[in-house]
Protein backbone atom coordinates (compact mmCIF):
# COMPACT_ATOMS: atom_id res chain seq x y z
CA UNK A 1 0.00 0.00 0.00
CA UNK A 2 2.96 2.43 0.80
CA UNK A 3 4.38 1.56 -3.09
CA UNK A 4 0.69 2.35 -4.35
CA UNK A 5 0.63 5.58 -2.64
CA UNK A 6 3.93 6.73 -3.51
CA UNK A 7 3.69 5.92 -7.25
CA UNK A 8 0.03 7.94 -6.67
CA UNK A 9 2.07 11.24 -5.69
CA UNK A 10 4.68 10.64 -8.33
CA UNK A 11 2.38 10.49 -11.03
CA UNK A 12 0.27 13.56 -9.84
CA UNK A 13 3.52 15.44 -9.44
CA UNK A 14 4.30 14.33 -12.96
CA UNK A 15 7.42 12.94 -12.27
CA UNK A 16 9.19 9.93 -13.81
CA UNK A 17 10.54 6.57 -11.20
CA UNK A 18 13.99 8.53 -12.98
CA UNK A 19 13.21 12.25 -12.03
CA UNK A 20 12.13 11.31 -8.67
CA UNK A 21 15.09 9.46 -7.80
CA UNK A 22 17.30 11.82 -8.58
CA UNK A 23 16.06 14.42 -6.97
CA UNK A 24 16.16 12.40 -4.00
CA UNK A 25 19.19 10.70 -4.32
CA UNK A 26 18.71 7.06 -5.10
CA UNK A 27 18.48 5.11 -8.68
CA UNK A 28 15.28 4.69 -11.06
CA UNK A 29 15.67 0.83 -9.69
CA UNK A 30 15.38 1.76 -6.35
CA UNK A 31 12.33 3.82 -6.31
CA UNK A 32 10.94 1.57 -8.86
CA UNK A 33 11.28 -1.21 -5.82
CA UNK A 34 9.58 0.83 -3.35
CA UNK A 35 6.43 1.15 -5.38
CA UNK A 36 6.50 -2.49 -6.07
CA UNK A 37 6.22 -3.38 -2.53
CA UNK A 38 9.91 -5.34 -3.23
CA UNK A 39 11.98 -3.07 -1.34
CA UNK A 40 11.60 -1.23 2.17
CA UNK A 41 12.16 2.34 1.95
CA UNK A 42 14.38 3.58 4.46
CA UNK A 43 13.18 6.87 6.46
CA UNK A 44 15.05 9.57 4.62
CA UNK A 45 13.94 8.24 1.56
CA UNK A 46 10.35 8.23 2.80
CA UNK A 47 11.08 12.17 4.35
CA UNK A 48 12.72 13.43 1.38
CA UNK A 49 9.55 11.97 -1.35
CA UNK A 50 7.10 13.31 0.78
CA UNK A 51 8.62 16.76 0.24
CA UNK A 52 9.64 16.40 -2.65
CA UNK A 53 6.14 15.29 -4.04
CA UNK A 54 4.83 17.57 -1.84
CA UNK A 55 2.41 14.75 0.10
CA UNK A 56 1.97 17.38 3.12
CA UNK A 57 2.80 14.47 5.48
CA UNK A 58 1.05 11.94 3.22
CA UNK A 59 3.85 9.45 3.00
CA UNK A 60 5.86 10.14 6.54
CA UNK A 61 2.39 9.07 8.39
CA UNK A 62 2.01 6.00 6.13
CA UNK A 63 6.33 5.05 6.67
CA UNK A 64 5.07 5.06 10.44
CA UNK A 65 3.12 1.93 10.68
CA UNK A 66 5.57 0.23 7.52
CA UNK A 67 6.20 -3.30 8.12
CA UNK A 68 7.95 -5.18 5.29
CA UNK A 69 8.86 -8.86 5.49
CA UNK A 70 12.51 -10.13 3.34
CA UNK A 71 10.26 -13.64 2.94
CA UNK A 72 9.48 -13.90 -0.68
CA UNK A 73 5.66 -13.77 -1.32
CA UNK A 74 5.08 -17.22 -2.13
CA UNK A 75 7.36 -18.37 0.63
CA UNK A 76 5.16 -16.31 3.58
CA UNK A 77 2.51 -19.24 3.85
CA UNK A 78 4.78 -21.60 4.71
CA UNK A 79 6.73 -19.59 6.97
CA UNK A 80 3.83 -18.77 8.65
CA UNK A 81 2.36 -22.06 9.04
CA UNK A 82 5.76 -22.97 10.26
CA UNK A 83 5.42 -21.12 13.42
CA UNK A 84 2.76 -22.90 14.95
CA UNK A 85 3.84 -26.40 13.61
CA UNK A 86 3.13 -28.98 15.48
CA UNK A 87 6.17 -30.71 13.57
CA UNK A 88 8.63 -30.18 10.90
CA UNK A 89 10.87 -32.46 8.22
CA UNK A 90 13.68 -31.57 6.33
CA UNK A 91 15.91 -33.02 4.35
CA UNK A 92 18.90 -31.34 2.92
CA UNK A 93 21.64 -31.96 0.80
CA UNK A 94 24.11 -29.15 -0.29
CA UNK A 95 24.00 -26.58 2.39
CA UNK A 96 23.44 -26.73 6.31
CA UNK A 97 19.63 -26.34 6.58
CA UNK A 98 18.07 -22.27 7.56
CA UNK A 99 16.37 -23.78 10.65
CA UNK A 100 20.18 -24.81 11.62
CA UNK A 101 22.40 -21.65 10.12
CA UNK A 102 24.36 -19.57 12.48
CA UNK A 103 24.11 -16.10 11.56
CA UNK A 104 27.83 -15.70 9.89
CA UNK A 105 26.99 -19.11 7.96
CA UNK A 106 23.39 -17.77 6.66
CA UNK A 107 25.50 -14.51 5.74
CA UNK A 108 27.93 -15.90 3.38
CA UNK A 109 24.69 -17.93 1.19
CA UNK A 110 22.94 -14.98 1.04
CA UNK A 111 25.97 -12.99 -0.08
CA UNK A 112 25.68 -14.93 -2.88
CA UNK A 113 22.57 -13.21 -4.44
CA UNK A 114 23.02 -10.03 -6.78
CA UNK A 115 21.32 -7.86 -4.02
CA UNK A 116 21.64 -4.82 -1.56
CA UNK A 117 23.68 -5.36 1.33
CA UNK A 118 20.68 -3.90 3.11
CA UNK A 119 18.33 -6.82 1.87
CA UNK A 120 20.95 -9.08 2.72
CA UNK A 121 21.03 -8.13 6.24
CA UNK A 122 17.36 -8.57 6.30
CA UNK A 123 16.63 -11.73 5.47
CA UNK A 124 19.64 -12.98 7.60
CA UNK A 125 17.34 -11.64 10.52
CA UNK A 126 14.67 -13.26 9.03
CA UNK A 127 16.07 -16.30 9.17
CA UNK A 128 17.04 -16.13 12.40
CA UNK A 129 13.65 -15.08 13.50
CA UNK A 130 12.38 -18.68 11.87
CA UNK A 131 14.89 -20.36 14.42
CA UNK A 132 12.04 -19.38 17.35
CA UNK A 133 10.60 -22.57 15.97
CA UNK A 134 13.62 -24.66 17.78
CA UNK A 135 12.77 -23.64 21.12
CA UNK A 136 9.04 -21.87 21.10
CA UNK A 137 6.05 -23.81 23.52
CA UNK A 138 4.39 -26.17 23.41
CA UNK A 139 7.57 -27.88 21.51
CA UNK A 140 7.66 -29.05 17.85
CA UNK A 141 8.57 -32.09 17.02
CA UNK A 142 11.96 -31.58 14.48
CA UNK A 143 14.15 -33.51 12.29
CA UNK A 144 16.55 -33.26 9.48
CA UNK A 145 18.42 -35.84 7.25
CA UNK A 146 21.66 -34.33 6.07
CA UNK A 147 23.39 -35.54 3.54
CA UNK A 148 27.26 -35.82 4.99
CA UNK A 149 28.26 -32.94 1.59
CA UNK A 150 26.06 -30.06 3.26
CA UNK A 151 28.33 -30.63 6.86
CA UNK A 152 31.33 -31.15 5.08
CA UNK A 153 31.50 -28.05 2.57
CA UNK A 154 33.38 -25.33 4.35
CA UNK A 155 30.89 -22.52 3.51
CA UNK A 156 32.17 -19.14 4.69
CA UNK A 157 35.84 -20.38 5.54
CA UNK A 158 37.14 -22.43 8.28
CA UNK A 159 36.50 -20.43 11.23
CA UNK A 160 32.30 -19.27 10.05
CA UNK A 161 32.57 -23.50 9.11
CA UNK A 162 33.41 -24.20 12.86
CA UNK A 163 31.09 -22.47 14.54
CA UNK A 164 28.40 -23.91 12.26
CA UNK A 165 28.99 -27.32 13.37
CA UNK A 166 29.17 -26.69 16.48
CA UNK A 167 25.47 -25.27 16.51
CA UNK A 168 24.24 -28.35 14.65
CA UNK A 169 25.80 -30.32 17.72
CA UNK A 170 24.46 -27.84 20.04
CA UNK A 171 20.83 -28.51 18.38
CA UNK A 172 20.91 -32.03 18.43
CA UNK A 173 21.40 -32.47 22.00
CA UNK A 174 17.60 -30.90 22.34
CA UNK A 175 15.27 -33.86 23.19
CA UNK A 176 12.75 -32.83 20.39
CA UNK A 177 15.04 -33.17 17.36
CA UNK A 178 16.14 -35.83 15.72
CA UNK A 179 19.32 -35.29 13.63
CA UNK A 180 20.49 -38.14 11.17
CA UNK A 181 23.04 -38.19 8.36
CA UNK A 182 22.85 -39.75 4.96
CA UNK A 183 25.84 -42.43 4.80
CA UNK A 184 28.21 -41.71 2.15
CA UNK A 185 28.82 -45.41 1.22
CA UNK A 186 24.67 -46.03 0.62
CA UNK A 187 25.29 -46.44 -2.78
CA UNK A 188 21.25 -45.55 -3.84
CA UNK A 189 18.22 -43.85 -1.14
CA UNK A 190 14.28 -42.58 -1.30
CA UNK A 191 15.60 -38.47 -1.60
CA UNK A 192 17.78 -38.68 -5.25
CA UNK A 193 15.37 -36.61 -6.54
CA UNK A 194 16.19 -33.40 -4.34
CA UNK A 195 15.68 -31.72 -1.02
CA UNK A 196 12.41 -30.43 0.82
CA UNK A 197 10.40 -29.42 3.84
CA UNK A 198 7.15 -31.01 5.75
CA UNK A 199 5.43 -29.47 7.95
CA UNK A 200 2.19 -30.84 10.28
CA UNK A 201 0.08 -28.00 11.10
CA UNK A 202 -1.94 -28.53 14.94
CA UNK A 203 -4.76 -28.98 12.89
CA UNK A 204 -2.93 -31.59 11.68
CA UNK A 205 -2.76 -30.79 7.90
CA UNK A 206 -0.15 -31.61 6.40
CA UNK A 207 2.37 -29.19 3.67
CA UNK A 208 5.56 -29.36 2.09
CA UNK A 209 7.75 -27.18 0.33
CA UNK A 210 10.26 -27.71 -2.36
CA UNK A 211 12.99 -25.34 -3.85
CA UNK A 212 15.69 -25.62 -6.63
CA UNK A 213 17.78 -22.79 -8.70
CA UNK A 214 15.11 -20.01 -7.66
CA UNK A 215 11.95 -21.97 -8.18
CA UNK A 216 9.82 -23.19 -5.39
CA UNK A 217 6.72 -24.69 -5.01
CA UNK A 218 4.58 -25.07 -2.04
CA UNK A 219 2.71 -28.66 -2.13
CA UNK A 220 -0.70 -28.89 0.20
CA UNK A 221 -2.75 -31.28 -1.94
CA UNK A 222 -2.51 -35.10 -2.24
CA UNK A 223 -1.38 -37.47 -3.35
CA UNK A 224 1.58 -35.20 -3.59
CA UNK A 225 1.83 -34.73 0.07
CA UNK A 226 1.32 -38.56 0.98
CA UNK A 227 4.33 -39.55 -1.55
CA UNK A 228 6.57 -36.99 -0.06
CA UNK A 229 5.95 -37.97 3.77
CA UNK A 230 6.48 -41.37 3.40
CA UNK A 231 9.14 -40.89 1.11
CA UNK A 232 10.65 -39.23 4.60
CA UNK A 233 10.17 -41.86 6.65
CA UNK A 234 11.54 -44.07 4.14
CA UNK A 235 15.29 -41.64 4.50
CA UNK A 236 14.76 -41.89 7.67
CA UNK A 237 15.10 -45.83 8.10
CA UNK A 238 18.16 -45.58 5.64
CA UNK A 239 19.93 -42.53 7.48
CA UNK A 240 22.18 -43.75 9.85
CA UNK A 241 20.89 -43.52 13.63
CA UNK A 242 20.99 -40.45 15.42
CA UNK A 243 23.71 -42.01 18.01
CA UNK A 244 25.87 -42.93 14.86
CA UNK A 245 25.33 -39.14 13.15
CA UNK A 246 26.21 -37.46 16.16
CA UNK A 247 29.57 -39.43 16.02
CA UNK A 248 30.17 -38.80 12.77
CA UNK A 249 29.47 -34.72 12.69
CA UNK A 250 31.67 -34.86 16.06
CA UNK A 251 34.26 -36.61 13.88
CA UNK A 252 33.66 -33.59 11.28
CA UNK A 253 34.16 -31.11 13.95
CA UNK A 254 37.32 -32.95 14.84
CA UNK A 255 38.76 -32.49 11.22
CA UNK A 256 38.52 -28.85 10.95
Amino acid sequence: MFGRLLRFYRERAGLSQETLGSRIGYSKSQVAMVERGQRPPKEEFIAQADKALGAQGALDVAGEKLSFTHLALWFEPFAEAEITASARHEYETHVVPGLLQTEDYARTVFNGAPVDDDVVEGRVLARLARQKLLTRKPLADISFVLELGALTRPIGGRRVHKGQIARILEVSELRHVQMQVMSPHRETHAGLGGPFVLLETQERRQLAYLEAQGHSFLISEQPHLSQLFGKYGTLRAQALSPEESRDMIEQVAKDL
